[in-house]
């Protein structure tokens, strides 16, 4: 019994699909120069000073960031006013900004905010044996406002001169964060500005402390109407030490917002993430804040990216919720790359099968013309059956070596059969000797 040679199948697949496979191929080498960059591993950020409730955060950032493989740099600086500065330089990519140190409809074109974080109270300690009731029994008292540079300078000076207190009537001086606390302890100033969260350990240092009290914004509500970045929060009675009860009595400050401030350019991937630790550091509120009410989108210092807004209608990116970054952004990079696969690949798998198959089936069917020549000869009286004999002895040699798959044996050997019915025909009309 004889046996049709098999073919060399991953020969004949790839000339018949190769084609296909290097047009789609080249349609996603064209769709590729659309792809977004890959994200940075690295980006900066600005934090203020060491000392400062913004460098904890941002060290908490750090961590989360850490996790997924990007390096958070901390910058530190002297405050919000060169944490701008720093951004719109270029220097870095993020920074925390006080609210009320620029304004909320700021045309900087390339700055946007995340969101903003918590409410930063603004303490005004001041030495216990002075009497201060209000901002005006600050006149001609030594008071520390912050270094150069810093939030809380800026936002200390506009509150004092909404009560005619300025430098040339006061001695202001630049002192802040540990040096300004110190200064306010050994009693070589009176009074001093902080804007921090109450989780600032220069806060709580001044806070615990029985030399130093802490003011009470009666007129709170004529400054926030005044100043509408701010707003009034309470500071509940015995809160810091219950067994002590400080404070010994209900305190009302003023606070501005922390605001999460980036370069519109940072990549949007990044944004989400810095947004995703924001999330997880800030949800669960403090003192001033509810449970979840933070990171917002509002106090805003400058406009909300598109990013953050789709984060706070939608939640985090449907990838990233299932996927570690990399894959992740990874994956959302490529998306554009289904473009060729629906306008290639996928008219391509319908339309492939059937050219397999004619290719296939040509290879059998091409020889019926000839066979089929051989048959009308035979009816002619004129025919040379010795010439039709050796002709279809030639089919039928190159038939036995045609290859083709097993699926498509039956064509094969329908051919075969039909040749040999020839054949019989042709022996039955060769004259007898």
């Amino acid at each position: 019994m004889s046996k049709e040679r098999q073919p060399n199948n991953k020969k004949e697949h790839f000339s018949i699909f190769g084609p296909a496979i290097l047009l789609v191929l080249i349609g996603f080498i064209l769709t590729y120069q659309f792809v977004q960059p890959a994200p940075p591993d690295q980006i900066r950020i600005a934090s203020g000073q060491k000392e400062g409730a913004y460098y904890l955060f941002a060290q908490q950032y750090q961590q989360r960031l850490q996790q997924e493989n990007i390096h958070l740099d901390i910058i530190n600086t002297a405050g919000s006013i060169e944490n701008i500065e720093r951004l719109k330089s270029g220097e870095v990519e993020a920074a925390l900004i006080q609210g009320g140190t620029t304004s909320t409809d700021s045309t900087e074109a390339d700055l946007r905010s995340l969101g903003s974080l918590y409410f930063e109270p603004i303490w005004v300690f001041h030495r216990k044996e002075l009497p201060v009731a209000r901002l005006t029994d600050l006149f001609n008292k030594r008071i520390a406002i912050g270094a150069e540079g810093s939030g809380t300078r800026a936002l200390a000076l506009q509150l004092l001169a909404d009560n005619d207190i300025n430098p040339s009537n006061t001695p202001l001086l630049t002192l802040s964060g540990r040096a300004a606390a110190d200064a306010l302890l050994n009693g070589d100033i009176e009074s001093a500005f902080f804007v921090a969260s109450p989780m600032s350990p220069v806060v709580r240092a001044l806070l615990d402390s029985d030399q130093i009290q802490l003011m009470s914004f009666e007129r709170a509500d004529a400054y926030t109407r005044t100043h509408r970045y701010l707003s009034s929060v309470i500071l509940p009675e015995g809160v810091i030490n219950m067994r002590r009860n400080l404070p010994g009595q209900k305190t009302i400050l003023l606070a501005a917002s922390a605001n999460l401030v980036v370069r519109e350019a940072l990549h949007p991937a990044l944004k989400d993430l810095l947004l995703q630790a924001a999330q997880k550091v800030h949800e669960g509120g403090g003192w001033f804040e509810e449970n979840g009410q933070f990171p917002a989108p509002d106090y805003l210092v400058y406009p909300l990216s598109s990013e953050a807004e789709r984060f706070y209608k939608y939640g985090p990116p449907f990838l990233q919720r299932y996927l570690p970054f990399w894959a992740a952004t990874l994956v959302d990079r490529l998306k554009v790359m289904l473009l060729p696969f629906l306008a290639l690949m996928i008219p391509l798998f319908k339309i492939m099968p059937p050219i397999y198959r004619w290719r296939m089936r040509s290879r059998i069917y091409r020889w019926y013309k000839e066979v089929l020549e051989i048959d009308h000869l035979l009816f002619l009286e004129d025919t040379d059956l010795g010439q039709a004999r050796t002709a279809l002895e030639r089919i039928e040699y190159e038939v036995s070596h045609i290859e083709i798959p097993l699926s498509y044996a039956e064509e094969l050997y329908d051919l075969r059969l039909h040749i040999s019915l020839i054949q019989q025909k042709l022996e039955r009309l060769q004259p007898k000797t």
